[in-house]
C-alpha cells in the first residue's frame, strides 16, 4: 500500500514539475504571443488610420499609438517591449549593442535567403549582474510600411516626417526588406 502511495506522490510531483515548465509557460512562448499581439494591434491601428485620414494621419500611429500599445501589453507582465532598427526614425528607438548585433545577423540571414517574417532570436543573458531573457522578431517591410518608409514618399508627408524626426534614417526601404525588429527583455 505504501508503494502505491509513494508512486502516486512521485507521479503527481512529476506532473506538477512538467506543468510548471510546460511550453505555455516559457519566456519564449510568452514573447512570441506578446509580439504577435503587438504586431497585430499596431497593424490594425495603422491600416485604420490610413483608411480614415491617409498617410499624414497614419504617422501618429507609429509615433504615438505604438508606445501606448506596448505599454498596455507590458502592464501586468514582467517584461519590456520595444521596437528598434538599424535605420531608426526616432532616436529613442536606437538599438542597444545586443539589439544591433542581432539586427545585423538578421540582415546576413536575409542575404542568405531566409524569410524575414520567420526570423527571430532569443537567449538568456546576464545584464548588470541579473539574468534576463531577450527576444527579437524581425519586422518585414510590408505594403503599408512603404507609405512612410519607402523610396517614394509624398512631399507633404516627407515634410511632416522631417519636422517630427530631423535625423530620420528610416527611409528608402523596399518590400520584403527588414524594417527593424520587435524586442523583448524579461527578467528571469
Amino acid at each position: 500500500m505504501h508503494k502505491i502511495s509513494l508512486l502516486a506522490i512521485v507521479l503527481t510531483m512529476a506532473f506538477m514539475v512538467t506543468e510548471a515548465f510546460s511550453v505555455e509557460n516559457t519566456p519564449l512562448t510568452e514573447s512570441r504571443q506578446v509580439i504577435k499581439q503587438f504586431g497585430g494591434e499596431l497593424k490594425a491601428e495603422l491600416l485604420a488610420s490610413l483608411k480614415e485620414g491617409g498617410p499624414l494621419n497614419a504617422v501618429s500611429v507609429c509615433s504615438q499609438k505604438a508606445p501606448g500599445i506596448a505599454e498596455n501589453l507590458s502592464r501586468g507582465r514582467n517584461l519590456i517591449i520595444a521596437r528598434t532598427s538599424l535605420k531608426y526614425r526616432n532616436p529613442e528607438n536606437a538599438p542597444d549593442n545586443w539589439e544591433q548585433g542581432i539586427l545585423q545577423s538578421f540582415e546576413e540571414r536575409r542575404g542568405n535567403g531566409e524569410a524575414v517574417g520567420e526570423m527571430e532570436h532569443y537567449e538568456a543573458l546576464t545584464v548588470d549582474g541579473k539574468q534576463v531573457f531577450r527576444y527579437m522578431k524581425a519586422i518585414p517591410v510590408g505594403e503599408p510600411c512603404l507609405t512612410c518608409h519607402g523610396k517614394q514618399i509624398p512631399s507633404d508627408l516627407k515634410t511632416k516626417l522631417n519636422e517630427m524626426y530631423p535625423a530620420d534614417q528610416s527611409v528608402g526601404f523596399s518590400l520584403g526588406e527588414i524594417l527593424g525588429a520587435f524586442s523583448i527583455t524579461m527578467p528571469m
